[in-house]
């Protein structure tokens, strides 16, 4: 099995040390022999990485070379993979992300509504370079994105490079949701095979059977509404918020029994509830901030100052088992099936070709496989493509710098709808993204 080799983009992330540790776990999996680090911040970038370091040397030897740089040159040529998950503007950004439609009396939140249309818009211009960059130095190598809103970017990567096949994008929200399902399941996430539809943040199981043909959907349906779900992936477990999301499922499984619903749905399908219950001054960025940032970095310095990791309960959690899986279905054209964000082309049947959507496929060394998804139904189609327009008017206006967009937009988006408060919302946040979004100044 030939060993890889990896650069991860955005190594200052503060889910880097839980991908390296998922890479370890993962390791006959997906072996490697070299991993790069690349970020343009140096100084996140080297806690993360000499922390790293000390895991590899006492966890994963086998890894014959571990760098990390902020030279696009070293860290994009001869990789087979690249890990991509940036954050342009940083939790600071996320903030006034999260405060300005609040301010408005809208859903604010990183990916949803008018916070993830901002993160979007900023997003697309540094992916788009990125791309560009990798495909000079590797120009055959695997990109796998989870840069978020993936929805927004996965339509603009698409738009942009509408031939290249070995970009995938990714998100790990339906495989949190269904470690869920395993733990009152009593089986390994590994087991069970989900169908799945919709957009990204946006989509709804329809089925869940083991590897054996088993349908566990009725099984999952009837637990969640008689003793509700929790969060159980070790990343989201103890943060209170990421429970209480996980208790709305059970609120949102009796108001529409058809399908499991993505979590994120509760933005769309509450928005109300969901304003309610935000705090202007404690966004979740200002809890991330607070909480996992400052705990992440606090565990590389503990590693870092002890020279070791034995004192330290690491994990691999989900956000990166999950794209090391993918990578390697990818790499040794193993089949097997996951959920990706591919072009629509007929996959679900009464929705247009080119949306980008979030369907099961299997993955092999030729790219995903889409399983047809057919007909769905008026509900979900109707807010399906309500969204779709939302996301293709945001990636217009990013590439045409029209503002108009970007409000008829928010009008579409079912946490914003009325058009005066789009208009107040796209003033505010192209004032507060100004130096990310030049076009919109001209």
């Amino acid at each position: 099995m030939k060993r890889q080799n990896l650069t991860v983009v955005g190594a200052g992330s503060t889910y880097t040390l839980g991908m390296m540790n998922s890479l370890i776990a993962e390791k006959e999996t997906f072996p490697l022999k070299r991993v790069v680090f690349y970020d343009i911040d140096a100084e996140r970038q080297e806690s993360n990485a000499k922390a790293t370091e000390i895991l590899f040397r006492e966890h994963y030897p086998e890894v014959e070379e571990f760098i990390y740089t902020t030279d696009k040159e070293i860290a994009f040529s001869n990789s087979d993979f690249f890990f991509i998950q940036i954050r342009t503007g940083g939790l600071a950004m996320r903030e006034r992300d999260e405060q300005i439609p609040l301010s408005h009396g809208c859903v604010g939140q990183e990916t949803c509504g008018a916070g993830g249309m901002a993160y979007g818009l900023r997003s697309i211009g540094d992916m788009i370079t990125l791309v560009n960059e990798i495909r000079h130095y590797s120009p055959e190598a695997w990109i796998l994105n989870y840069t978020n809103p993936a929805a927004i970017v996965a339509e603009a990567l698409n738009r942009e490079f509408p031939n290249d096949k070995r970009i995938l994008n990714i998100c790990d929200m339906p495989a949190a949701i269904m470690v869920s399902y395993a733990q009152i399941l009593g089986c390994e996430f590994w087991d069970l095979v989900p169908e799945y539809f919709g957009l990204n943040h946006y989509g709804w199981f329809t089925g869940i059977r083991n590897k054996q043909g088993q349908d566990l959907t009725d099984e999952i349906k009837n637990i969640i509404l008689n003793k509700g779900i929790t969060a159980v992936d070790p990343e989201i477990a103890d943060d209170p918020s990421w429970q209480a999301t996980f208790k709305n499922m059970k609120t949102m499984l009796e108001d529409n029994p058809e399908f499991l619903p993505n979590t994120y749905l509760q933005y769309y399908l509450y928005p109300e509830k969901m304003v309610s219950k935000e705090d202007i001054n404690n966004t979740r960025a200002r809890q991330v901030i607070n909480g996992r940032e400052k705990r992440v970095f606090e565990l590389n310095q503990r590693i870092i100052d002890a020279d070791t990791t034995e004192n330290e309960t690491l994990h691999a959690d989900i956000h990166g088992r999950y794209m090391v899986r993918v990578a390697a279905s990818l790499a040794y054209n193993m089949g097997d099936t996951y959920l990706v964000i591919v072009q629509n082309n007929g996959i679900i049947s009464n929705l247009q070709d080119d949306a980008m959507v979030e369907v099961p496929a299997s993955l092999t060394n030729k790219g995903p496989q889409p399983f047809a998804v057919g007909k769905i139904p008026t509900f979900q189609k109707a807010m399906i493509e309500s969204q779709l327009g939302y996301e293709k008017l945001v990636v217009d206006g990013w590439f045409e710098g029209n503002k108009q967009k970007l409000v008829n937009a928010l009008t579409l988006n079912r946490t914003v709808i009325n058009v005066s408060t789009a208009k107040k919302i796209v003033d505010d946040l192209l004032i507060e993204n100004k130096p990310y979004l030049p076009q919109f100044s001209k």
